[in-house]
């Protein structure tokens, strides 16, 4: 799922896709359209920028509070919170190459080896970041041991890195007009199935199914007062609104384009428009949990309430601010009594 696929390349992916066969008449006149675009391609990959470099810059400061407070500290769940960061981070890491893709109006000047490689960056660590959020739900009912925890990390980055093969195997820097856009280039007697087959992959493996696992951990979560139940149930719930808000939106239009591709909807100019607008908007509105989840575990934990102060003091006392602060009140009182 390439954050830098060329806008302006829609029309001829669809005439690769949908024109491959020519058993669906209500696909034989897409080669005639040339549908104007409700939108300007040059303000929405501007708008798509600004978000990105926001979620950057914020995801990249959560993440990093995050792993501040967390370090030094022994808790069986916070191998699972570690990797999340991580796999977070990485992904805030590749962005700003896809902000530079974006603003030469989604032309990619990197050459194709580094198409693949950033993407399969990518792709790894979004899905690994969605599958330790689930590891984390499961993990309030499982209560798993350390070492069945360390074999669940070492199973989650394996099935991110074969889920995200096949898609990355496909990519390609291909030439278009005055430069190349980083795009999946599939075999033409097959392209609509492994476009359609990648597509409905990413929605099972990086939705529904974690949002499965997700809901069942909260349905057998034990009944009881105590506290701790109570703030698992909690912790579980919110990790569950905070994958289907983050989510939810960009795989159902991704869905909807799955149906569009496999002939089952008549393609139409206003079609072309909603999906040329929606996945993009979707799917970069959807990196926004890199943020959602270093807060969401920041405020799960009442013990954490002060970490911004806490963390802060504690750089400040190695760099010296600290010091500087309590010089500026000394300078104060002693204007005061003056006065």
């Amino acid at each position: 799922m390439s954050l830098s696929n060329d806008l302006l390349e829609l029309l001829e992916s669809w005439a690769e896709l949908n024109l491959t066969a020519g058993d669906h008449g209500n696909l034989s006149s897409v080669e005639m359209l040339r549908c104007s675009g409700a939108i300007s391609h040059a303000t929405l990959l501007h708008f798509l920028s600004v978000l990105l470099v926001l979620i950057f810059l914020s995801g990249a400061a959560a993440n990093t509070l995050l792993l501040c407070a967390l370090r030094g500290e022994e808790r069986g769940g916070r191998l699972y919170v570690v990797q999340l960061a991580a796999a977070d981070l990485s992904v805030l890491a590749t962005l700003p190459v896809w902000v530079a893709s974006l603003q030469r109006g989604g032309r990619w000047p990197f050459g194709e080896r580094l198409c693949q490689l950033t993407h399969f960056i990518f792709s790894v660590n979004l899905f690994s970041s969605i599958f330790f959020l689930t590891c984390m739900s499961a993990d309030h009912f499982l209560s798993a041991g350390r070492r069945r925890r360390r074999l669940a990390c070492a199973a989650v980055w394996l099935l991110a890195l074969a889920a995200s093969v096949p898609d990355s195997y496909f990519l390609r820097a291909v030439s278009s007009g005055d430069g190349a856009v980083c795009r999946p280039v599939f075999p033409p007697r097959s392209a609509r199935f492994w476009a359609a087959a990648l597509q409905l992959s990413f929605v099972l493996l990086g939705f529904v199914l974690p949002l499965l696992v997700i809901a069942a951990s909260s349905l057998l979560q034990p009944s009881g007062a105590q506290l701790e139940r109570r703030s698992g149930r909690r912790a579980v719930r919110a990790y569950a609104a905070a994958l289907v808000a983050c989510w939810l939106p960009y795989h159902a239009v991704l869905l909807l384009d799955t149906v569009t591709l496999l002939g089952l909807l008549t393609f139409s100019c206003r079609l072309e428009d909603f999906l040329n607008v929606a996945l993009h908007l979707t799917q970069v509105s959807s990196l926004l949990h890199c943020v959602v989840n270093p807060a969401l575990y920041l405020m799960l934990r009442p013990q954490r309430r002060d970490i911004i102060s806490d963390v802060f003091l504690r750089y400040s006392a190695k760099t010296g601010l600290a010091r500087l602060g309590h010089a500026s009140d000394s300078q104060l009182e002693l204007t005061a009594e003056h006065v």
